[in-house]
């Protein structure tokens, strides 16, 4: 069983897209993403800073449209096929870290291409907003008896914004309380702020919500046509209505990737391959899912590999992707 992830934002990095873009296929994903976004996904992908890519209104649709156009490369389709209805042959399931689930999204069919990429950009600029209105970060919080890291937060008035899993949680909040966090970390943790803009996945981001919930109520969302699994907790998402609102509600509540990857487990998933640009994820599988085959899809170098991975895996499901996993 083959499941296929997508990363998150703090994934980004200066050039990723250089060496995708020799390819005429992703280019022509990538300038129809740009089209639909507003954003010159191109030269943000190639010529534009660390700090330009930072800013959350483009972070999320370069990371969505970079995901989409990997696939469709592993997949060797023409820029006129649609993505969803090829899935099911390639992946059993699928799942996406943070707005890594609207790639996720349009990867399952809850919604097009195109629909999912007007929806990060929605996303992202609406999330940019909320986080300029307070000086708030994230930092990731690595090692440490996980009680000690919860109760660490909790002093600080930090929240767990992401259970990645693997002795890692993300801690969101004022600048402040992080800076007074990384002075005093939990026993045997280390602090490493993260290269995001704001407290995601917190109360500071309820503005957010609103402005996605009023862009997603205007699509009709369809079925997954493979097991999608949901940031909430890490349960099958049985309709496309239910993915949508948990995608909406998730720009304000915690990403618990940590039971994404328990219900990869549950479900028998022998690989995963992550999308471009991949490896954070796959660091955390390599950590936390003992025995499964893992695959960062970093460059077109990759492909050959990916598609070997695919044919090994692809095609074990034996479970209902409207079925979902009890906790």
């Amino acid at each position: 069983m083959l499941a296929l992830l997508c990363p998150g934002q703090g994934a980004q990095s200066p050039g990723m897209l250089a060496p995708w873009l020799e390819l005429p296929a992703v280019a022509a994903a990538v300038d129809a993403a740009s089209e639909v976004t507003g954003l010159d996904l191109r030269a943000h992908g190639t010529t534009s800073d660390a700090a330009t890519i930072r800013d959350t209104a483009v972070a999320q649709p370069l990371l969505v449209a970079s995901a989409l156009a990997s696939l469709r490369a592993v997949l060797d389709l023409a820029p006129d096929e649609p993505l969803a209805p090829a899935v099911p042959a390639a992946a059993d399931l699928v799942a996406g870290h943070s707005v890594g689930e609207l790639a996720a999204a349009a990867i399952t069919g809850v919604l097009t291409e195109a629909e999912a990429l007007r929806l990060v950009a929605v996303r992202g600029d609406a999330m940019a907003r909320a986080a300029a209105a307070a000086p708030t970060g994230m930092s990731a919080v690595l090692g440490g008896d996980p009680q000690e890291v919860l109760a660490a937060l909790a002093r600080h008035g930090l929240v767990a914004a992401n259970v990645n899993g693997g002795g890692q949680v993300v801690a969101a909040g004022t600048l402040d309380a992080l800076a007074a966090l990384a002075s005093d970390p939990p026993a045997k943790a280390r602090v490493v702020a993260l290269q995001v803009a704001g407290a995601f996945h917190t109360s500071h981001m309820e503005p957010a919500v609103a402005e996605l919930a009023a862009a997603a109520g205007r699509l009709v969302p369809g079925m997954p046509v493979v097991t999608l699994l949901s940031n909430a907790d890490g349960t099958a998402v049985g309709t496309g209505t239910d993915a949508l609102a948990r995608i909406v509600g998730q720009v304000a509540r915690p990403v618990r990737w940590d039971l994404c990857q328990e219900g990869l487990l549950a479900l028998g998933v022998t690989a995963v391959l992550e999308l471009a640009p991949g490896g954070v994820l796959t660091g955390l599988a390599r950590r936390t899912l003992p025995g499964v085959e893992t695959l960062a899809l970093k460059s077109p170098d990759g492909l050959d590999a990916a598609r070997a991975l695919v044919a090994a895996h692809a095609g074990g499901a034996a479970t209902d992707p409207t079925e979902r996993l009890e906790q």
